[in-house]
């Protein structure tokens, strides 16, 4: 396996860190619009590790450099804005492709809080039978959510329940950051695109519809310490990934963002901030949203400042395989402190580079295996949590 890792930021990098431990592959180009930045990200691990720049807007420049390098499997580690032209440049190049956000979305034009425009991930959905009929496989949403925890609603489909009430994927941190009265864990542009769009629940007698952003709060109780924190309504993938193969009455996913948070968004939505289109200012023309995550710290560059816990789970009620009433949460856990000192990156980049990694292996070893557009409940999904498992990073369960 020959891979070309497209990002050498937070998730990048602790992707690099992760894959180093693993022998399945013999090659990672790790390629970034910034070449020192893919070096960084290599400086400290072997001769399988080879840095080189890449503009990830363009199709060609992703295929030119899979060509070069023979890579086999394309792993994109930026953010959605360049989903299309990196499955496209794989997919002419002849790869094989993994991403952990799907293709963006655009809002209903006249009723966007109760009817979907173009839904996450349909303008790859659109070349399925393409991929399909040339062999190759794009498995789309495997990072942590989406990723692991569609991964937990296979395994709760096939082993723990007969008939499915709802998947609600529940997201919950108490994470702090020493020395910044708001500094995100994740990207703020991501962040930004999934909070203040509109969010999608999939119903079984309704299909996909929409409601307000931060809609239906609730209190989820969340493991190892954490404990209550409020959830909203958010737009993700997994909400248009599950119901494709995994059968239940309704799918949902819920976000712990904190007053605070959804304040700012809010205030960010009002002023113009959260906007993708180029104003002028003097005789530059930038994007507003740009301006916000340049003025607030790299993410990657936080895990020092960084305290407490991150957990991303799905919570599955139905009636369970003996016929009666049943509510599992299945969930993984990341401690900062645990993920600096083992690998030297923050909780939340670690937990969502991870999962990738462990599909690749899947994938090397045979273990996984697919043609077209596929996302990660489409796979067995037991061989996944046993190699996370294997990979220092156990999975957990709670009967609720």
């Amino acid at each position: 396996m020959r891979i070309l890792l497209v990002g050498a930021g937070g998730v990048g990098s602790a992707a690099v860190s992760i894959a180093a431990r693993r022998s399945f592959f013999e090659t990672m180009v790790v390629a970034d619009y910034d070449l020192g930045r893919a070096s960084r990200a290599i400086a400290e691990h072997d001769g399988r590790f080879v840095a080189a720049p890449v503009d990830a807007s363009s199709a060609e420049a992703v295929a030119a450099l899979c060509r070069e390098h023979r890579i086999t499997h394309v792993l994109n580690a930026v953010d959605p804005r360049f989903v299309l032209p990196i499955f496209e440049g794989a997919f002419a190049a002849g790869a094989d492709y993994l991403d952990m956000a799907m293709s963006l979305s655009r809002p209903h034009p006249t009723h966007p809080h109760a009817e979907t425009g173009v839904k996450l991930g349909d303008e790859q959905f659109a070349r399925a039978d393409e991929w399909a009929t040339a062999g190759r496989l794009a498995l789309c949403g495997i990072g942590v959510e989406p990723g692991l925890s569609d991964v937990f609603a296979r395994y709760a489909a096939e082993e723990l329940f007969a008939e499915i009430d709802e998947i609600g994927v529940r997201d919950g941190a108490n994470l702090t950051v020493d020395g910044y009265d708001f500094a995100p864990s994740f990207s703020i542009w991501t962040t930004i695109e999934e909070c203040l769009n509109p969010p999608v629940v999939w119903e079984a007698d309704r299909g996909w519809y929409t409601t307000a952003p931060f809609s239906e709060p609730e209190v989820f109780e969340f493991p190892e310490g954490i404990g209550p924190v409020e959830c909203v309504n958010v737009e993700h993938e997994e909400v248009l990934l599950i119901p494709r193969w995994v059968d239940a009455k309704r799918v949902t996913f819920k976000y712990g963002l904190g007053d605070e948070f959804i304040e700012v968004l809010k205030t960010l939505h009002k002023l113009g901030l959260d906007s993708t289109a180029p104003v002028r200012v003097g005789g530059a023309a930038v994007s507003p949203r740009d301006v916000v995550a340049a003025c607030l710290p790299d993410p990657a560059t936080l895990g020092e400042r960084m305290r407490g816990k991150t957990c991303a789970g799905t919570y599955v009620t139905g009636t369970g395989v003996d016929g009666r009433p049943r509510r599992v949460y299945l969930y993984h856990v990341v401690d900062n402190e645990w993920s600096m000192k083992e690998y030297g990156h923050q909780a939340v980049v670690w937990q969502t580079a991870v999962n990738p990694v462990v599909a690749l292996e899947l994938l090397a070893g045979g273990d996984w295996a697919g043609t077209g557009v596929l996302g990660p409940e489409a796979l067995p999904p037991r061989p996944f949590l046993d190699l996370l498992t294997g990979y220092g990073s156990p999975w957990g369960m709670q009967e609720r």
